[in-house]
């Protein structure tokens, strides 16, 4: 890398760093790996502890003898504080640091998915799940914050789609842990049988303990190993002395003591003041004025389409004679796979613009309409198509996710990825109400779910392309260049 290009004189006899430019300038670094890994596990129990709820739910409805209108209540109480949480998360990230809000929120998350484990009634059930989501919602945008700032250019977009791969593995692995934990003739019920009840019988209750337990685990390790984000602590104006450890740790040969400053020159000045008003205000500067809506809009079919089908995507497929173990597997493995395709599809697009994120949801939709419409309804396609269709929703989603935050600047970013989130909430609390009273309770309605699902990813096909001229405009402008992000103070 040439230094020249990097940096200019200082104060002092001393240089300036150009964070902006030295990030872009690294290739992937032992560093980037590692923050990468540790997003995943963040994203990776974020998920697990999001998803419980739909694979015990059938366990709960037999238990708590449950109407449909009150699972639909159950699954959406966990989205509405996720709703809130994505939104206090996020400012909250942009105030004091994306590091204390992963950590705050994960510590919160483990605590309330093990309280929830002793839940007797579905009111207590619906309180713990909506405080507990305020944990779990708080978490992403930090999250994809602090990897979007970390990352050369060319990986932005890729290293979100990567760290929901850990959020869609831990939404697998529920299933998983369910499958294992809550059937009263399950592996694990032997196994307690034959420790003479030391652990904590069999049933949903237990998925809870288990995955409570698992996640405040996690949260002890990143206590010790989760960095800030550097191009936020340069954004903030914070000491050198805190920025140059951050910057040698991309490039442990770099001599950090002859820089006696930082900055960004490849982020467009903002005024935001430290007000959640003037923050929200940012989001919807230059292009960002089509870019953000467009965003919201195709984040929210997308998202009402994922949380239909992970709110009872098990139950739906209950309705069409396969067995819970069967959904379960078909929900999770697909689920997995799908994020898996959407990392690929990001690796081979993303230098090509927004646009080619559109592939997966216009191949899934006609094979939506296929199930929707009956056309395999109990034949050998059946259960292929359904498989199919499950992956091609989830990378759609996957690839959606990738832009929610790219084209903002660092000292706003969190805000507007949990703008965006909060309106995916938005959908997730939708999708459950409107799910368990249109789509529950025939075949038919079942079906219904398929077709509208297919409508949502349609809506997202129109919104990303609608929105990719805008995100050139962006950059053929450079509005999101020139000049280091500067924020006042309230």
């Amino acid at each position: 890398m040439d230094e020249g290009t990097v940096a200019r004189p200082g104060a002092a006899g001393g240089s300036v760093l150009d964070v902006g430019k030295f990030l872009q300038g690294l290739r992937i670094t032992p560093f980037h790996r590692r923050l990468l890994i540790l997003s995943c596990l963040v994203t990776f129990f974020d998920g697990l502890d999001f998803s419980l709820i739909a694979y015990t739910l059938p366990y709960i409805r037999d238990e708590m003898q449950l109407s449909e209108a009150m699972m639909g209540n159950v699954s959406m109480a966990a989205f509405i504080g996720q709703m809130i949480g994505s939104l206090v998360g996020s400012y909250a990230a942009d105030l004091v640091g994306r590091r204390p809000i992963i950590l705050i929120c994960t510590v919160l998350a483990a605590v309330l998915t093990f309280i929830t484990g002793y839940a007797q009634t579905p009111e207590m059930l619906i309180l713990l799940r909506l405080v507990g989501g305020l944990a779990i919602g708080g978490l992403l945008a930090p999250a994809w914050s602090l990897n979007i700032e970390s990352m050369p250019k060319a990986m932005r977009a890729t290293s979100v789609t990567i760290i929901m791969l850990g959020f869609s593995a831990g939404g697998s692995a529920a299933g998983q842990v369910a499958n294992y934990f809550a059937p009263a003739d399950g592996f694990y019920a032997a196994h307690v049988a034959a420790l003479g009840g030391f652990l904590p019988g069999p049933g949903w209750h237990t998925v809870f303990f288990f995955c409570g337990g698992l996640t405040s685990l996690l949260a002890i390790f990143l206590q010790f190993t989760l960095p800030e984000s550097t191009r936020w602590l340069v954004a903030k104006n914070k000491p050198a002395a805190r920025i140059a450890p951050m910057i040698q740790r991309f490039d442990p040969d770099l001599d950090v003591s002859r820089y006696t400053g930082f900055e960004l020159s490849d982020e467009r000045k903002t005024t935001a003041r430290q007000n959640p008003f003037a923050k929200f205000a940012e989001l919807f500067r230059g292009p960002l004025a089509y870019i953000t809506p467009l965003i919201w809009v195709a984040y929210f079919c997308s998202s009402f389409a994922i949380y239909l089908k992970s709110s009872f995507s098990v139950l739906f497929l209950e309705e069409l004679d396969l067995s819970v173990e069967t959904a379960t597997n078909i929900g999770s493995i697909g689920g997995l796979v799908g994020a898996v395709f959407g990392v690929v599809l990001l690796m081979f697009t993303e230098r090509r613009g927004p646009a080619w994120i559109t592939i997966a949801p216009l191949i899934g939709i006609p094979f939506l309409l296929l199930i929707g419409f009956g056309a395999v309804l109990g034949g050998p396609l059946f259960i292929p198509v359904i498989l199919v269709g499950t992956v091609l929703v989830g990378a759609g989603h996957a690839a959606v996710i990738s832009i929610t935050s790219i084209y903002y600047p660092s000292a706003v970013r969190s805000t507007g990825g949990g703008w965006a989130s909060f309106m995916a909430k938005f959908a997730a609390v939708a999708a459950p109400y409107f799910g368990s009273r249109l789509f529950l309770g025939s075949d038919a309605k079942v079906l219904d779910g398929y077709v509208f699902s297919a409508v949502c990813l349609a809506g997202v096909v129109i919104c990303v392309l609608a929105l990719a001229p805008f995100a050139r405009r962006l950059v053929d402008h450079g509005a999101d260049e020139p000049a280091t992000v500067q924020e006042q103070t309230a």
